[in-house]
């Protein structure tokens, strides 16, 4: 059964219809309390942001396939994080621990709730609008979410029903052992390319 929106409103479902659409295919788009709302892409995503999502999926990719189980969504996969009014929003990486097969995953947005969400901060965040999708993705029933700073090299650390934020830097490890059983890295590996030496 579809669900239904409030009048005027689109749906996560129309608007991935909407998005879709040849005239809409080629800008990034996000669904705000049933509206779209294209998101800002001045200045847009530059080598360094994408370097940064890749070797957080790369180091994540690892993870899941050591333990044998899970997967990740890249590349601003839609993450519908709310109902009535829908809400869309498009993480840089989502990371599942329970696998199912490929012919079972949506063709649109991902609507299981994810265990780890991460945002790599970008030029064009805003940190009031970085703080609100932060929120709703807490309150949406993500666990863990973190923000990865590439130009601090550091990671804030948000969990859900904690009243504070955790700052991760170089050298700290980064672990979540409720959420991520045996999962743990140097957040400096988060900045280190093959050939290169640990990021200072």
């Amino acid at each position: 059964m579809t669900p239904t929106a409030p009048a005027g409103l689109m749906t996560a479902e129309e608007f991935y219809d909407w998005a879709c659409l040849p005239e809409n295919a080629d800008r990034k788009w996000e669904l705000d309390d049933g509206i779209p709302v294209e998101i800002p892409t001045v200045p847009p995503p530059g080598e360094l942001h994408g370097v940064i999502c890749w070797v957080v999926a790369f180091v994540l990719g690892k993870y899941l396939y050591h333990r044998g189980a899970g997967y990740l969504c890249t590349n601003d996969t839609g993450l519908i994080v709310r109902r009535r009014p829908d809400v869309v929003r498009g993480p840089d990486v989502m990371l599942f621990l329970t696998s199912k097969p490929t012919g079972r995953l949506n063709r649109g947005w991902a609507d299981q709730v994810p265990h780890l969400v991460i945002e790599v901060y970008s030029p064009s965040d805003r940190p009031g609008k970085l703080n609100r999708r932060i929120t709703q993705y807490l309150k949406r029933g993500v666990p863990l979410v973190w923000v990865v700073y590439p130009e601090d090299r550091s990671v804030d650390v948000y969990r859900l029903g904690a009243q504070t934020v955790s700052l991760i830097e170089g050298g700290d490890d980064l672990s979540a052992p409720d959420v991520l059983p045996d999962f743990a890295c140097k957040v400096s590996d988060l900045f280190a390319l093959p050939g290169t030496p640990p990021a200072a």
